[in-house]
């Protein structure tokens, strides 16, 4: 993909009809179908846009209405590395970067390139008991501080995250693979779910009052801290997953400790570095230690913590809730999905070639938003599939420190083997090879974990590619005869209940799947449902277990009720 720079006087016609403008639009009104920025240049204008044609950017055919036009291809940047080598990881206990003294100790490694860019220790029983006292200690202290001065906190959290922006989001690239374009999104939604946290603090945690409930009696409901918690983050949402909880567990009065993904703990590194820099957060309010599954299972066993948050597979978030459920403890596990997008006869194509790029291949296709079967129903196939296939060939791929790149590696070589497997069980079954990524060879990143997009056809719905998270950049190419027969698969050959998309004009059709489709998450002409942040992730049936979801439906998980009856 090139990016271009338009600058033009103000008045285009586009192909087609702009409702109430007789097909006419002026160039501000694409920032809203581009997403770039505009720079009023007194009656020129400029606008940087995506370009994949020869001549049409993204299949619009313009007749421009002006008299001044220039276009240019812009070079794009490669982006500086925060840092080579992130040296030995400490772990961050009462306010402090402490020293490991455990023994076993792990890499880890840059997927676009290969390279070990840190090391970090797995924490003894004595440090996991260091830091869970930490917390103990804390918890009593944070509850002590005025409202609203944890809210001030929380504000220059905030203000934290926007001064060290740039700075997080090459971290996060360099340290889980994903394109500087997409790490710039997740820095967003972290710093909408802080702001989403001030508001809940401000508002979720106010009690009840009732005076005269009978004569000369009052009654009150007060909600408290549960106390300590453990948040696990998983390897490829690691920043995202972090503030999904621990936002709402400061505001909720919840010390925390955090123990993130081997694959990737150099992105929570950098984020406890930031944190640090917070005034007012007491010693032990946020803890951060590693070492994967059974440092876990030994946090979430100790009397004094009192549950856990989740977000990763669903065969790890049964452990952990069943875990929880045995020592009777509070837990929000947030698993796998299986999700579809079904497209309609009559749909946009060029919407709906330019969305799935995004639902199939976002962040190498490691997100549980993500999309693995495509239902195409009647002509939506034929209209659809060969500019699909074009356009995800032509996606570049690389580090994602390069602006040009549009598709980054997997986080790990294991999950780069896992999906190349998953692909390779397809072809087993019976399922049509139509664009293969297994072999890809990336110029400048030849150790990185990458694969290219991958499309499969003649996809049955009974095949384990269709029921099983590919976790990568895969599409399954599925025909279904109408919305009854969409509706059926998505509702009844797997367990799960993450997220369904439809691409339809036709309202009716969309309100029918939205009300029928059994997932939490409905995508209407979008290929990904993301929640804002003052909505919970709704996942379902496996997808999801416990009460509470994330974001600022963790609330609920953090905080407890108490009522006081008086009389006087």
């Amino acid at each position: 993909m090139k990016i271009l720079e338009v600058v033009l006087k103000p008045r285009i016609r586009s192909k087609g009809k702009a409702s109430g403008r007789s097909g006419k639009r002026s160039i501000s009104e694409y920032v809203s179908i581009y997403r770039r920025p505009v720079m009023h240049l007194g009656v020129i204008e400029s606008m940087q846009i995506p370009f994949r044609g020869a001549t049409q950017p993204l299949g619009l055919r313009w007749d421009f209405e002006t008299t001044s036009i220039t276009v240019k291809e812009i070079a794009m940047a490669v982006l500086p590395e925060v840092q080579k080598n992130y040296g030995k990881l400490r772990y961050f206990i009462d306010g402090n970067w402490v020293e490991s003294e455990s023994a076993q100790v792990y890499e880890d490694v840059n997927p676009a390139t290969g390279e070990v860019i840190a090391e970090f220790s797995s924490a003894t029983d004595g440090e996991i008991e260091q830091a869970i006292q930490a917390a103990q200690k804390a918890l009593a202290k944070w509850r002590e501080v005025p409202l609203r001065d944890k809210a001030r906190c929380l504000f220059d959290l905030r203000a934290k995250f926007e001064e060290h922006f740039e700075r997080l989001c090459r971290v996060l690239v360099q340290d889980h693979g994903r394109t500087i374009g997409e790490a710039r999104g997740t820095l967003r939604r972290c710093i909408e779910n802080i702001e989403s946290a001030c508001a809940a603090l401000l508002l979720l945690t106010k009690g009840e009052y009732v005076t005269e409930l009978a004569r000369g009696l009052d009654q009150a409901l007060y909600w408290e801290p549960r106390g300590v918690f453990l948040i696990i983050t998983p390897n490829n949402i690691p920043m995202h997953a972090w503030s999904s909880f621990v936002p709402y567990a400061i505001a909720s009065g919840c010390p925390v400790l955090v123990s993130p993904s081997k694959a990737d703990p150099v992105c929570l590194d950098a984020i406890f570095k930031v944190t640090a820099e917070v005034e007012g957060f007491p010693p032990g309010l946020m803890n951060l230690i590693y070492g994967g599954s059974n440092v876990n299972q030994k946090i979430l066993s100790h009397p004094l913590v009192k549950g856990v948050a989740f977000i990763g597979s669903s065969a790890v978030g049964r452990e952990l809730f069943a875990l929880a459920g045995k020592l009777g403890k509070e837990a929000s596990i947030n698993g796998n999905g299986k999700n579809h997008v079904v497209i309609m006869p009559d749909c946009n194509v060029e919407a709906v070639v330019d969305g799935l790029l995004r639902g199939c291949y976002g962040m190498a296709g490691q997100r549980c938003l993500g999309t693995d079967n495509l239902l195409f129903s009647g002509r939506a196939y034929d209209d659809v599939r060969d500019k699909f296939i074009q356009a995800s060939a032509g996606m570049k791929l690389g580090y994602g420190l390069d602006e040009a790149t549009r598709l980054g590696p997997l986080v790990s070589d294991k999950g780069r083997r896992k999906v190349i497997d998953f692909i390779e069980t397809g072809i087993k079954e019976g399922a049509k090879m139509v664009l293969d990524g297994r072999n890809v060879k990336v110029e400048g990143c030849e150790k990185g974990f990458f694969v290219g997009p991958t499309i499969l056809e003649d996809v049955h719905p009974d095949m384990h590619v269709a029921r099983v998270e590919a976790f990568g950049p895969v599409a399954n190419l599925m025909r279904v005869r109408n919305l009854d027969e969409a509706l059926e698969w998505i509702n009844t050959k797997d367990n799960y209940g993450h997220s369904a998309c439809i691409f339809t004009p036709h309202g009716a059709t969309a309100r029918r799947f939205m009300k029928e489709a059994d997932v939490g998450n409905i995508g209407i002409n979008v290929p990904v449902p993301q929640p804002y942040a003052f909505f919970p992730l709704g996942s379902k049936n496996e997808s999801a277990m416990g009460v509470a979801k994330s974001r600022i439906d963790s609330m609920r998980l953090f905080l407890d009720q108490k009522t006081v009856t008086e009389r006087w």
